[in-house]
This record gives structure tokens, C-alpha cells and sequence, in this order.
């Protein structure tokens, strides 16, 4: 069987798990039923043989066991499965969120981006236009303060006009449109260590947030609620673990029924502590960057500091040195 025909059994095997569910009262989603599929077929005691083809009679078994696994809202293994499906479609770890909020911020910046490097200013006034939209820009892509604030704009103007005065605007048209990217970027990079540096000397930084402060302030309050689910969890689960071991010593007849709806409950606390193991090691790797990146910044600023000191210009090159 060729890839596109496994797919398509799977997409009807999912398709009429769906309807027969329906049917008898219950709605279920395409993705739970496709993770149920997967859970009852890589189960050992349903006896799939996953490196062949399913059968007529496997594919028949297989929606028999899902359909009565979906209706069974009262064991714990359907809510594992909800769980599971939840936090695979809606929890993102760090890398692919910090990737995902730069898309969003590219997509945003693009038509402001564009319209700056496809500008054709020729009069003084269309000169002075193209100049307040390269401020913008500049303070949308630092997310450092509102470019339809006044006291902002003039803020980022005045650190713009400093490295990057209006009659550079000449030379920046007769770039091609990398160029005049690459500038923009780098401008903003700029423009943004003025204003923070004007900040941390107590003379700007106005509409900078001091986020510091924020996240030193937001990652406790993170953390706490995380870290008391996570203990509650791990009690239930020693707790569903004792009663386990007691029941299975029990000479009592007719335990199993009881003992396998245990287990099903103690897997789905064990399946929710994972998942709170890895939003609490997210938070504290996001508490560390942040140290690390604020100590950076200190000394930073501090490095500044002493090349600046009381002088009213800098050579560039000792204070970009980068560029």
C-alpha cells in the first residue's frame, strides 16, 4: 500500500469513528479521535501489527475499540487522551514561540518596511514624509514605545537625527532595496541602545517600559501556581500508588475491574505532571535568560558609561563596534 492509500484508510477509519460516535450522542473532534487511533493502535494488549496492513477485520476491531474508548467518558484514559490532544495543540516551547513572534513581527513590519524602501522622494516635504516613516518604523521594530506618541516620536527622532541626520536621505534612496532593509534594521538597533542607554543616564526613554522589572515581577507569579499543581499532582500520584500496591496484595476476588480504572487514573496524573514539568522548566529556563541577559545589559551600559562619560561625541566606532 502506497503512502496516499495508508492515508486515506486512516482519514476514513477517522471519518467514521467520528460519524459512529455521533450517532450515539457524543461529539468528538478529528484530532482526538486520530490520537486515539494512534494510542489504541501502539497499545501492545490490542495486538496491531503496525508493520503491516491493517486488515478488513483489524480496521473493524480498531473502530469498535476507539468508538467505545471515545463514549466511555468515565474513564480516566478518555481525559489522558483530552489532555494529551490539548497540550500538543496548544503549547508551544520556547524556541517555537520566540520563532513565531518574529514571523508575526516581519509580517507586521513588511508593508511599513516596503513603503519605505519603495518611496520616491523628490520635494523637501516628501523628504521630511519619508524621514517620519523611518521613525516609525524604527520604534515599531523595538516595540520600545507608540509611534503615535508625541513625546516618543521626538525622543526617537532626536537619537535617529544623531547618527542618521535628514540629509543622509540622498545616499539612502540611491540603495538598492537590500540595503535599504539591511540600514533599517541596523538603524533601529541603533536608535534603540540610544534611547536605553539615555534611559538608564535618567534623561529619556520615554514609553520604555521597564521590563526587567515586569518579568521579575511576572515569573514568580508563574511559577507559584505551577509549581503548587505540579505538588498536588505528585501527591495524588503517590497517594493512587499506595492504594495500588495495598489492592494488589488484597486477597479479595474481583479487584481487577477496580484496579485497572486505578491505573488508568494514576497514568493520567502522571501524563499531567509531565506536562506541568515541562510548562515549570520553561518558566525557570525564561527566568535564567532573562538573569543572564539583564547582567549582560548592566555591563553593557556600564562599558558605555565609562567610553561616553561627559563627552558630547563618540566616535562611532568605539561605541558601535560592530559597524
Amino acid at each position: 500500500m502506497s503512502h496516499s492509500q495508508a492515508e486515506s484508510v486512516i482519514r476514513n477509519i477517522i471519518r467514521e469513528i467520528g460519524q459512529e460516535c455521533a450517532m450515539k450522542g457524543q461529539t468528538v473532534s478529528e484530532t482526538l479521535v486520530a490520537f486515539m487511533v494512534k494510542a489504541v493502535v501502539l497499545d501492545p494488549k490490542n495486538e496491531f501489527n503496525v508493520d503491516r496492513t491493517l486488515t478488513k477485520n483489524d480496521v473493524q476491531k480498531l473502530i469498535k475499540l476507539c468508538v467505545g474508548r471515545l463514549l466511555d467518558t468515565a474513564n480516566p484514559s478518555l481525559d489522558t487522551i483530552k489532555m494529551q490532544v490539548y497540550f500538543d495543540m496548544n503549547y508551544t516551547n520556547r524556541v517555537e514561540l520566540l520563532n513565531e513572534q518574529h514571523r508575526i513581527l516581519e509580517a507586521r513590519l513588511a508593508p511599513v518596511s516596503r513603503e519605505i524602501t519603495d518611496y520616491r522622494a523628490r520635494t523637501r516635504e516628501e523628504l521630511e514624509s519619508l524621514y517620519r516613516k523611518i521613525v516609525s518604523y524604527v520604534l515599531l521594530r523595538s516595540g520600545l514605545g507608540s509611534p503615535t506618541d508625541i513625546k516618543v516620536v521626538r525622543e526617537a527622532t532626536a537619537a535617529l537625527q544623531s547618527v542618521f541626520p535628514q540629509t543622509e536621505l540622498g545616499v539612502f534612496l540611491s540603495l538598492n532595496k537590500k540595503d535599504k532593509e539591511r540600514q533599517l534594521k541596523e538603524l533601529t538597533m541603533i536608535v534603540t541602545g540610544i534611547r536605553l542607554f539615555n534611559k538608564e543616564c535618567g534623561k529619556g526613554g520615554e514609553g520604555i517600559d521597564d521590563l526587567p522589572a515586569i518579568l521579575n515581577e511576572a515569573i514568580p507569579a508563574a511559577t507559584q501556581p505551577i509549581d503548587a499543581e505540579l505538588h498536588a499532582s505528585q501527591d495524588l500520584a503517590y497517594r493512587y500508588t499506595a492504594i495500588l500496591e495495598i489492592m494488589q496484595e488484597s486477597p479479595q476476588r474481583n479487584v481487577e475491574p477496580r484496579t485497572s480504572m486505578l491505573k488508568e487514573a494514576l497514568f493520567n496524573v502522571r501524563q499531567h505532571e509531565v506536562f506541568l514539568c515541562i510548562i515549570l522548566s520553561d518558566v525557570i529556563t525564561c527566568a535564567q535568560e532573562i538573569e543572564m541577559m539583564d547582567k549582560q545589559f548592566a555591563a553593557q551600559i556600564e562599558q558605555l558609561k565609562n567610553t561616553v562619560q561627559a563627552k558630547t561625541a563618540v566616535p562611532t566606532s568605539q561605541v558601535f563596534v560592530s559597524m
